[in-house]
């Protein structure tokens, strides 16, 4: 193990939970209301803003999903991926829960209760970029809350570490592909040209930059490492929060006409959620993996890289899609249902390493 790696492991470990991360719903909600209320006093500047456009790119949000993205990518040590190795059941669950699970899962649960069983209760000219949205939100896993959860569950820094660098590396060829083919099962146009240059935009392009960015402030010592870290850290949940911002002014119309759709769009979200992380649980448990990694693997599997999923529905389907509209119901419930599930696997230890007679 590198020094480097097991330094950034140990950050992981003790990186607190931020006022701004631990109470994200909250802030979303009054995103909510702030975004909605803006958008009905001053439609004409939101509108102007939406025409801030190159390449079906709006330029004030391609800006500010740089500052959501790029900061947490910083974070990323590929470095770690040697170390992969040591924890082979594990990366295999998540793996596994990840990129042949979770996508299709959604994709089922969107086809059943938003096709189908909610249908009579949506709006019938957005059923396609629900599903959409949902899809974007699961085909990307977590990458920067998945170490505050690795933390709270007392996970194993190293397998984090290298499990969040895996899944990053895979995320830059895997991710347009799987939600190409997600889309074109659900019967739902691919803009593969906007698919593929969202792609460049907001996975190659700020991997790229993040670690230039990392190399670059290693160099300086750890010491200057952290304390950049330490500064930019706020970046990330405050362009997320303006990004919210600029979707429910556009979004207002539609949510005051609907309000039931944010709570219907949560169920198949929900259900994802405790599926995939009891799923990835209960398979490292079965194949004696340790409950330090078997925790990390769980919330890894069930969580989502919402702010990817954010920028990629706004990039395919627009402001005031019903694609962005789902990838944001992800962001407001991420926290308090992340939240429970590590409450579930910290108090299930004791079953967990129970040994079977």
């Amino acid at each position: 193990m590198s020094i480097q790696c097991e330094v950034t492991a140990k950050a992981v470990a003790h990186a607190p939970m931020s006022v701004f991360e631990r109470y994200l719903t909250v802030w979303v909600f009054l995103c909510i209301v702030v975004g909605i209320a803006l958008g009905q006093l001053w439609p004409g500047v939101f509108q102007a803003i939406s025409a801030l456009e190159v390449a079906q790119v709006n330029l004030p949000v391609g800006l500010l999903i740089w500052v959501m993205i790029i900061p947490m990518l910083v974070k990323v040590d590929f470095g770690a991926l040697h170390q992969v190795r040591q924890h082979v059941r594990g990366i295999g669950v998540t793996l596994f829960v990840n990129w042949l699970v979770k996508p299709f899962s959604m994709a089922f649960l969107a086809w059943l209760f938003i096709r189908h069983w909610f249908a009579p209760l949506l709006p019938a000219d957005q059923i396609d970029s629900y599903i959409a949205g949902l899809i974007l939100l699961a085909a990307a896993p977590c990458t920067a809350m998945v170490f505050v959860w690795s933390r709270l569950t007392h996970g194993d820094p190293l397998f984090t570490l290298s499990q969040v660098a895996l899944n990053d590396a895979i995320m830059v060829f895997a991710f347009a592909p799987l939600v190409g083919l997600l889309l074109g099962i659900s019967a739902i146009a691919v803009p593969w040209a906007t698919l593929v240059t969202s792609v460049v935009l907001y996975i190659v392009i700020p991997v790229l930059l993040a670690q230039g960015w990392r190399k670059a402030l290693l160099a300086q010592g750890q010491e200057a490492f952290e304390a950049a870290m330490v500064k930019i850290g706020p970046w990330s949940i405050t362009a997320l929060l303006a990004t919210l911002v600029l979707l429910f002014a556009f979004q207002g119309e539609a949510i005051l006409a609907q309000p039931l759709v944010i709570a219907l769009l949560a169920v198949p979200i929900l259900i994802q959620v405790f599926f995939n992380s009891a799923l990835a649980y209960w398979l490292n448990r079965k194949l004696g993996e340790h409950h330090a990694v078997a925790c990390p693997s769980a919330l890894i599997g069930a969580s989502n890289f919402f702010e990817l999923a954010v920028a990629a529905a706004i990039s395919l389907f627009g402001f005031e899609s019903g694609a962005a509209l789902a990838t944001v119901v992800g962001v407001l419930i991420e926290v308090p249902v992340m939240l429970l599930v590590v409450k579930v696997v910290n108090q299930s230890k004791p079953w967990y390493e129970r040994q079977k007679h």
